[in-house]
């Protein structure tokens, strides 16, 4: 056969070049004006090593797209290619507290489905990595990041009441992936949490729990607040049932110091609602260390749900939401508010659904 019969090969596009074409459909859309954004914050919304990006800037720059100042700031030269027919992607960005790479892998698999349900409508989905946004004042680098990456729409991650508020002024296209601060009316998508606490309540009260503990992060999160909310509201009213609430600081130290703690106390806890899944393994463990039976002694109950649960023993009584479901809700939300349709500033709630374990 001679060699001009033989079938030409697809090409495959080195992971350089997907970023070329990621920055240039960016540029098409107006995403950024004047500037490029830095590389550590480019590295981070389009989850590629600083390597991978200069070269991709190289391309850019040779291509005339780019140019490079004497500060080192990358100018904007154009915003217009060889195929300016192409319908240029509307842009969705949410703003979170820690990279993808660091993410739960529920959160990633969310991600992955809200990114591929908001590319079916032509809206294109950028993660801006923004601990700054997360202080307690966050305005000033709100103010930097909204005025340098223009979205349709705002998705809020895991925010807390300061961000909420500055949106809220703002009056900006926005949804709370999660739960509001109590007194903030916005647009939001969580998980029943006080439906799910009060279930869990009532569950642990009926199997005879009378010293309950929630365990949970400080900060003034929705879901937890909720949480809160759900258990007492169930517990409470009931005379004898005692309720508290352990609060951490997010580290395995600090979970094991809140534990002990409750087990010299005067009514140790013989039940324990664990919120974020990372640290239900972290309780069960020190309470075995500490000499207790797991459900026997104590039990122990999971407000959230990861795979790696499933692989607990004894298996871990848990609640748990399908993240492609809640992804979607996400992005019906997120595409309505792309197209200039206002939403009820009320949650939008998903029930979690019980699985049973051995540790209850």
């Amino acid at each position: 056969m001679p060699a001009s019969a033989h079938p030409i090969l697809p090409k495959r596009l080195s992971l350089v070049a997907q970023t070329v074409e990621s920055l240039c459909t960016s540029l098409r859309s107006g995403l950024w004006q004047g500037f490029l954004p830095g590389e550590r914050e480019l590295c981070s919304q389009l989850q590629v090593s600083r390597q991978t990006l200069r070269s991709a800037l190289e391309a850019l720059q040779q291509q005339g797209w780019i140019d490079t100042t004497g500060r080192k700031r990358r100018r904007i030269l154009k915003t217009d290619g060889s195929r300016t027919n192409a319908r240029a992607p509307r842009i969705v960005a949410a703003i979170s507290p820690r990279p993808l790479d660091s993410m739960s892998q529920s959160s990633v698999v969310m991600v992955d489905q809200l990114r591929a349900d908001l590319a079916r409508a032509g809206l294109e989905l950028v993660i801006h990595t923004s601990p700054a946004c997360y202080s307690a004042h966050p305005a000033r680098a709100l103010d930097a990041l909204v005025s340098r990456s223009p979205a349709a729409v705002w998705l809020l991650v895991g925010s807390l009441a300061p961000q909420q508020r500055w949106f809220v002024r703002r009056g900006l296209p926005c949804l709370v992936v999660g739960s509001c601060a109590p007194d903030i009316g916005l647009p939001s998508v969580d998980m029943d949490y006080r439906a799910a606490c009060r279930h869990a309540g009532a569950l642990l009260h009926r199997k005879g729990h009378r010293s309950i503990a929630l365990i949970r992060a400080t900060g003034d999160y929705g879901g937890d607040l909720e949480s809160e909310r759900g258990l007492s509201e169930v517990l409470n009213p009931n005379p004898g049932t005692h309720f508290q609430i352990l609060r951490h600081d997010g580290t395995a130290q600090g979970v094991c110091l809140q534990v002990d703690r409750a087990l010299r106390s005067a009514r140790s806890p013989t039940a324990y609602v664990v919120a974020r899944s990372m640290h239900v393994i972290t309780v069960m463990m020190h309470l075995m260390l500490r000499g207790k039976r797991i459900p026997k002694d104590v039990a122990v109950l999971s407000r959230d749900d990861e795979t790696f649960l499933q692989h607990a023993v004894p298996s871990v009584t848990r609640y748990s939401t399908s993240q492609v479901q809640f992804a979607r809700r996400v992005s019906i939300a997120a595409r309505q508010l792309a197209e200039g349709t206002p939403l009820p500033r009320t949650t939008i709630r998903l029930m979690p659904k019980l699985v049973q374990g051995e540790t209850v």
